[in-house]
């Protein structure tokens, strides 16, 4: 299982199901029980590029578009950038303040990609959660979106993932 960003949020929780082998978290969030993602985001300052705004009166967060290209994709074109902004889809602030209640990480082997430009979740704070939960660290340049910079280099980790 896969995920990205808070996705990672999403896999910690749903790969406890027994048909999930591993889990591949990319440039992405690790909880552990009892935690939430913005106690992580809140370890280390975020970058100057960060574009997260505040919820909207529905409690529904954005990008910021001015931020978006170097704070969410800096290592793409401005154009595939800017396409990426304007197909964000709607994400409830609720979701990272829900508290983990079963870290799948603790019993199924775990791959961490950490994206060494990515703007959106410090490099710093990927690398502490995936040093203390004994996740296979791979160093990869790239943004945030280091899944469309850095395909194949993503893809080999998920394969690697794959064969255990």
């Amino acid at each position: 299982m896969v995920g990205h960003s808070w996705g990672g949020t999403v896999i910690t929780e749903a790969g406890n199901h027994p048909k999930v082998a591993a889990l591949v978290y990319v440039a992405a969030l690790q909880p552990d029980n009892e935690e939430t993602s913005v106690q992580w985001l809140m370890t280390a300052p975020p970058a100057p590029e960060n574009g997260v705004l505040s919820p909207d009166d529905k409690g529904v967060v954005y990008y910021d578009k001015a931020k978006f290209h170097a704070g969410f994709a800096g290592d793409i074109s401005k154009e595939d950038a800017d396409f990426m902004y304007a197909s964000q889809g709607a994400f409830y602030a609720k979701g990272f303040g829900t508290p983990i209640t079963k870290a799948a990480w603790r019993n199924k082997p775990s791959y961490g990609i950490v994206a060494t430009e990515d703007k959106s979740i410090s490099p710093e704070i990927e690398r502490a959660m995936y040093k203390r939960s004994n996740t296979k660290i791979t160093e990869i340049k790239g943004s945030h979106v280091v899944f469309i910079s850095q395909p194949e280099a993503v893809a080999k980790v998920i394969i690697a993932a794959s064969k255990k």
